[in-house]
């Protein structure tokens, strides 16, 4: 947060700027043993929308984005045993996202350099953009 406004305010000088934040599919959803951490990125995509509209006179757009299930050093021990095969966490996660795969980073930096892009989205401030593979589209039934 506080780099926002560090920016920010350097950007809101020069009439011109994008910020981007990262939230998550925990700032729409509760997931299981995540709770604080769904609530700070609860409190990112909030900040987002508000920091879209106090920063918007001066050309200084405002986005997040909201990776879904990404694999990592730290999510690989979470989602796989250590023979490689999927632990049940991995198996609900998928089973929830419907393109049934985790995301890759390629995949992550397309959305941002759009959202960077004057040309393809200079009218684009505010949003929160999932990045899911349509986990937040599926209501599980």
């Amino acid at each position: 947060v506080i780099p926002c406004f560090v920016f920010g305010k350097a950007m809101a000088r020069q009439k011109k700027g994008v910020i981007i934040n990262i939230a998550s599919m925990n700032s729409y959803r509760p997931l299981s043993k995540v709770g604080a951490y769904g609530i700070a990125k609860a409190g990112i995509a909030n900040f987002t929308q508000w920091l879209a509209a106090y920063l918007a006179p001066a050309h200084v757009r405002v986005n997040a984005i909201a990776p879904g299930f990404f694999l990592n050093d730290r999510s690989r021990k979470i989602m796989f045993n250590e023979d490689g095969s999927q632990t049940q966490r991995a198996k609900s996660v998928l089973a929830h996202t419907p393109m049934r795969r985790f995301g890759e980073a390629p995949e992550l930096v397309g959305c941002m350099n759009w959202l960077i892009n004057d040309q393809a989205s200079g009218f684009v401030t505010g949003i929160v953009v999932p990045v899911d593979g349509g986990f937040l589209s599926n209501a599980g039934v």
